[in-house]
């Protein structure tokens, strides 16, 4: 299935037209290479072999004279490595990346933390068929909707890329890459005077920094910028406070910029606890503070920081090369007290192996931070980089803080799964409900499909008669039950299994469905799942993603059909709400795919069409 979807991304969106004059050129190219095959003695090769060498030199001389023929022109086409090139940037690609295009032929290069309307030298890193990758090297002139970068860490870190653009800009540049993909992928037209009906606006969020309830941060990049109404002049007491997860990386190989590059023979400290630098997977640059995370996730980092390289203490970095050291990860999740409604802080150390022993002095030392109410300690005796420990100790207070969501408390484990913006989670549920369309009479069925730990089940539990919800992960169905129980509901039930490998029996298990919730991780649904939902017939489909190019691809099966399917698929008509959910907090797309009414809101009312 992802090899299908590769292959289906890659000949919608990177068919780049060429110039008139490429296909000459490659036709003649390939004239002049198929006519030796047919040369029949020695003289008759070596005069089409010599004429061979000088059309190559025609055509491929890459010297800077300023003929105008069609072979200099061709290869001028493709920039080589190495070369520098002035370009302006015209939209973001996904991810953030700068799309330019070479001035005399269009064709396509993408450069890192470039923005929109910034003019700039780069040079030609790499080259890969129908574009080419460029390095920034200097700024001519500088982006449209310029703003200050409030973190010190922006211009490194790979995180938030585009915290030097103004959010509304960011907005706009995310609501044109969906719009996209939602064409060129989903197989819509933006001429059809309906388009513009079903896209719906991406609902900003109105917290700018501390947001995140999580942030991993190992070779992942962080969410953009949020939303600031005088970024220019930015005041941090401003912003609330609101973080649930930040996960920070122990190295041995401390990651500098080219300014801060030490001389040789300074003495320098490699050890360093934060974020991987782009394209690293073992050199770490050194954070000291996050503005995704709460003011409390802060105060433990900064102590962690200052206790940890400690020589008396015994501990030491784990190197992902020879397989050796003790701390591998750092993790800080930040929930609220139900009672009381104050923040608590859960600290989790991922190390290779359990030597309580070696981690007292610093559980010692955070303990001291009123927020903190549990601190737990991961072992992760594999080689690879992953947070998940195969065991789980609790070395002071609880094993879990707690978060209320739609007036719902949830109890958060060390890996648990929750959304990394409580704040707009709230504005996703009640979108999720309001696009369910309910009737609130305790009648229907859902189905919660990707439920994870329940938190979309259970926020609708209340208005429907049942909720059977499916998810892989073990520990998440455990996570399910037990919030379940803790808010005293009964009509929800929850049942492990891959919802990719599922027979032709899935669906016997429980009542057709009234209302279907789809939230996937990135790769999409599996076509399994695609086709037993065109079977299925539900009357309503609300998508949530978090990645709108596999959503886009989803979203042409579910309204199109399925190639060399018998079914009839006109129940799902190719239209729906596509309402985007802003992707800077916590990267949520919804796509309601209306099959049996279609609702609209005019004046804040509700009408079927």
């Amino acid at each position: 299935m992802r090899s299908h979807s590769l292959r289906h991304l890659t000949a919608t969106t990177t068919t780049i037209s060429s110039p008139s004059w490429l296909p000459k050129f490659r036709s003649s190219s390939s004239s002049a290479l198929a006519s030796l095959s047919f040369a029949q003695n020695p003289q008759e090769y070596q005069q089409q072999q010599q004429k061979q060498q000088t059309q190559q030199k025609i055509y491929c001389d890459s010297s800077n004279d300023d003929k105008k023929s069609d072979s200099n022109r061709a290869s001028s086409y493709f920039p080589k490595r190495g070369q520098e090139l002035e370009l302006v940037c015209e939209s973001l690609a996904y991810k953030g990346k700068g799309v330019c295009k070479v001035a005399d032929t269009g064709f396509v290069v993408l450069c890192d933390r470039v923005l929109p309307g910034e003019k700039f030298i780069g040079r030609v890193t790499r080259k890969k068929g129908s574009y080419a990758e460029v390095t920034k090297l200097k700024t001519l002139s500088p982006h449209w909707d310029s703003v200050d970068a409030p973190c010190e860490y922006a211009s490194y870190c790979g995180g938030c890329k585009t915290q030097n653009l103004s959010y509304e800009a960011q907005l706009r540049a995310k609501e044109g890459q969906v719009r996209d993909l939602v064409v060129h992928v989903g197989k819509f037209s933006d001429k059809d005077p309906e388009f513009d009906g079903i896209m719906k606006p991406i609902v900003p969020c109105d917290i700018q920094f501390h947001y995140r309830n999580k942030v991993s941060v190992q070779n992942k990049a962080l969410p953009d910028l949020l939303k600031c109404d005088n970024c220019s002049g930015f005041n941090p007491s401003l912003f609330v406070f609101f973080s649930f997860k930040m996960e920070f990386s122990f190295g041995p190989k401390r990651w500098f910029p080219k300014e801060s590059l030490p001389k040789r023979g300074d003495h320098i400290e490699n050890y360093a606890l934060g974020l991987h630098a782009p394209g690293f997977f073992d050199k770490v640059l050194n954070i000291d503070k996050c503005l995704l995370q709460s003011e409390p996730a802060n105060l433990v980092l900064a102590a962690v920081q200052d206790y940890w390289r400690d020589p008396q203490l015994g501990l030491s970095p784990y190197d992902v090369h020879s397989h050796s050291g003790f701390l591998k990860h750092l993790m800080l999740r930040t929930g609220s007290d139900v009672k009381t409604g104050l923040p608590e802080l859960m600290v989790n150390f991922v190390t290779s192996s359990y030597k309580p022993e070696l981690l007292k002095p610093l559980v010692e030392k955070i303990s001291s931070v009123p927020e903190v109410v549990s601190i737990m300690n991961n072992v992760n005796t594999s080689v690879g980089n992953t947070s998940v420990g195969e065991e789980e100790y609790t070395l002071y207070g609880k094993s879990n803080i707690t978060e209320t969501l739609r007036g719902l408390t949830f109890q958060i484990s060390a890996n648990s799964f929750f959304q990394t913006n409580t704040h707009q989670a709230e504005v996703l549920y009640k979108l999720i409900e309001d696009c369910a369309g309910l009737r609130g009479d305790g009648s229907e069925i859902v189905l919660d499909l990707f439920c994870g730990t329940g938190t979309i089940g259970l926020t609708l539990a209340r208005w429907v008669k049942h909720v059977y919800g499916y998810e892989v992960v073990p520990q998440a169905i455990s996570d399910a039950c037990r919030n379940a129980k803790l808010n005293n509901i009964s009509n929800a039930t929850f049942v492990q299994g891959d919802l990719n490998k599922i027979g032709g029996d899935f669906g016997n298990a429980f009542p057709k469905p009234d209302i279907v919730i789809s939230d996937p991780n990135r790769p999409g649904m599996h076509m399994k799942l695609i086709k037993f939902l065109l079977k299925l017939k539900a009357p309503r489909i609300v998508y949530v993603s978090c990645n709108p190019a596999t959503c886009a691809r989803d979203l042409d099966y579910l309204c199109h059909g399925v190639v060399g399917d018998r079914m009839d698929v006109e129940y799902f008509p190719p239209k729906g709400d596509v309402i985007l959910q802003n992707a800077a907090p916590a990267d949520l797309y919804i796509l309601v795919v209306g099959a049996v009414e279609l609702i609209l809101r005019k004046g804040g009312i509700e009408q079927v069409s």
